[in-house]
């Protein structure tokens, strides 16, 4: 008797874990929290496709994905309550759209797995230790930014050009080193170097009414989404003092500036998609998933800011195919299709 019901207690035990596990391995319905750095039309752009991409896969695969949504818009306190509701709500994975979000995560974030979307630098930013092996609960997809590309540009359209400005946010990380490289090469091409900088819409203002007194040749802006935000509100003070807007990606000459080199973010937001689909369907790690990085070669050329400077768009297709993978044309709007 004994025997039998010691047999039966194992029978049992066995019998549930098999279920427990069966339960795990079947779990169709997954809760992701995205939290954006700041309304802009390139990190709009990142969750549109984030969630288009997810709608395929849950319809490929049998499964739910319930994403919760929040925009902290530059607010560091309002940031971590969207964290902490994420924790609070249990979310299975959080996406940190821009560095900022994704340090944030880093620092109060340690079992949940998290994705990151357009960190520019995710070693020097301290978000992993290496691209190939991030070694922490944290992976993603990097928009970072060829700057000498971009530069090149510049002197491709104006080979007399000798007063460069540099327009961004000193707080941003995404424009720290891609600042210092900028400062470096036109020191050694011998041009004139001014920094401008805001940290708000209305210092952005500012800093753009002093390019325009200052009478600077160009204007150089990296993936700074502080500057990103305010380029509708100060497209025009160029626009008219025929300054060409070189910046780091397609959103800006979206928003009116005159060109934006970079990476295509609506094929960064499928591929977030595919990694936080392969760690919550494939059982894939953070930790040994690598960064994917992309060919940032595409020149977006804004075609009225282009005529209103003084350019003719087929001599600027023509001067920056050498520079460029594709030079393509846009035209001025608040946000893409």
């Amino acid at each position: 008797m004994k025997r039998m019901l010691a047999l039966v207690l194992a029978l049992t035990m066995a019998l549930g874990l098999a279920l427990s596990a069966g339960a795990e391995e079947t779990k169709t319905a997954f809760r992701i929290g995205i939290c954006n750095f700041v309304d802009d039309a390139s990190l709009n752009q990142i969750i549109q496709n984030i969630r288009e991409r997810l709608g395929e896969i849950a319809g490929e695969k049998g499964v739910t994905f319930e994403i919760e949504e929040d925009n902290c818009n530059l607010d560091a306190s309002v940031m971590q309550q969207i964290i902490s509701n994420f924790q609070a709500d249990a979310v299975d994975l959080m996406v940190g759209v821009a560095t900022p979000v994704a340090l944030t995560m880093q620092g109060m974030v340690e079992d949940t797995p998290v994705v990151f979307a357009a960190v520019s630098d995710p070693v020097g930013a301290g978000l992993v230790e290496s691209l190939e092996a991030p070694g922490k609960n944290l992976t993603g997809t990097s928009d970072y930014l060829d700057t000498a590309a971009v530069l090149n540009l510049i002197f491709a359209a104006n080979p007399e050009a000798k007063k460069i400005a540099l327009l961004y946010n000193p707080s941003e990380d995404a424009s720290t080193a891609p600042i210092a490289q900028a400062k470096e090469i036109l020191a050694e091409k011998g041009v004139e170097v001014k920094e401008y900088m805001g940290s708000n819409a209305s210092e952005v203002a500012m800093a753009a009414d002093a390019i325009v007194a200052d009478e600077m040749d160009a204007v150089f802006t990296p993936t700074d989404n502080t500057i990103m935000s305010a380029e509708l509100s100060i497209y025009e003070k160029f626009l008219e003092a025929k300054i060409p807007h070189y910046t780091g990606a397609d959103s800006f000459a979206l928003n009116g500036a005159f060109v934006g080199y970079g990476v295509d973010y609506a094929n960064l937001g499928r591929e977030t998609a595919d990694m936080i689909a392969s760690i919550l369907l494939d059982g894939a790690t953070p930790s040994a998933t690598p960064v994917r990085t992309f060919d940032n070669g595409t020149a977006t050329v804004n075609i009225e800011t282009c005529e209103a400077i003084g350019f003719d768009f087929a001599a600027i297709q023509e001067a920056f195919a050498p520079f460029a993978t594709r030079v393509q044309e846009i035209h001025t709007a608040e946000a893409f299709e």
